[in-house]
């Protein structure tokens, strides 16, 4: 179940953006809905409900803010400039967690994603979007997504995205992700239900890990 949950949390990562009617700081929210063809995981979903998300973003930096009673309070801060990601856990188990990672988009990484153009569109929140088949293959798994993509809004740098290099111009609006975990198929939906032009303040930004956290083993 932990894991799913982080797999959750690190795919919510990747809805941020801004769009190109100058609109270059603001707020995302973004809900999550997780499924499972297993009944006893599905009753534990259910009971956890929908996952919501506040992403700020600002030129090329992005603050994804998120909150689960199972894996605690979680931040994640992205730098293009920088290529790098600092990852805040606040987890009941662990206690306060930081990680710091570099952001590195190989050839090798590209070659394990193919997009397909498909036949469907959506509007959403007045953004026309087109329909891209994401298929992603990595250490033995495969991951389908089926992203709603407008032209309209271009993504800022995290570390889910930049693994897409090129391969979508655009941002999803909208995702379904189908996917294995654990002998169980399991569907993530996810969806911008906001986004609000309001100005973000520099400080949402600092890469320095706060005062209480400490280093994340291997990370």
């Amino acid at each position: 179940m932990k894991k799913i949950l982080l797999l959750s949390c690190v795919v919510v990562l990747s809805l941020v953006a801004t769009a190109q009617e100058k609109l270059t700081e603001g707020v995302i929210t973004t809900k999550q809905t997780i499924s499972s063809d297993n009944p006893q995981m599905q009753a534990q979903l259910d009971a956890m409900g929908d996952m919501m998300s506040k992403t700020f973003f600002k030129g090329n930096n992005s603050r994804v803010e998120m909150d689960n009673p199972m894996t605690g309070p979680m931040t994640v801060i992205s730098s293009q400039e920088k290529m790098k990601t600092l990852t805040l856990m606040d987890n009941p188990m662990m206690g306060k967690k930081f990680a710091m990672q570099d952001v590195e988009v190989t050839p090798e990484t590209l070659e394990n994603v193919k997009v397909e153009d498909g036949s469907a569109t959506k509007t959403i929140l007045g953004y026309s979007c087109k329909e891209k088949i994401v298929t992603v293959n990595q250490d033995g798994t495969e991951v389908k997504m089926s992203m709603f993509v407008t032209d309209q809004i271009v993504p800022v740098m995290t570390q889910q995205t930049a693994s897409l290099g090129d391969k979508i111009n655009g941002y999803p609006l909208y995702m379904v992700i189908n996917m294995s975990q654990q002998g169980m198929a399991m569907t993530i939906t996810m969806e911008v239900t906001d986004i609000d032009k309001s100005s973000v303040s520099d400080d949402k930004f600092d890469m320095t890990p706060p005062e209480g956290y400490t280093k994340m083993e291997g990370m």
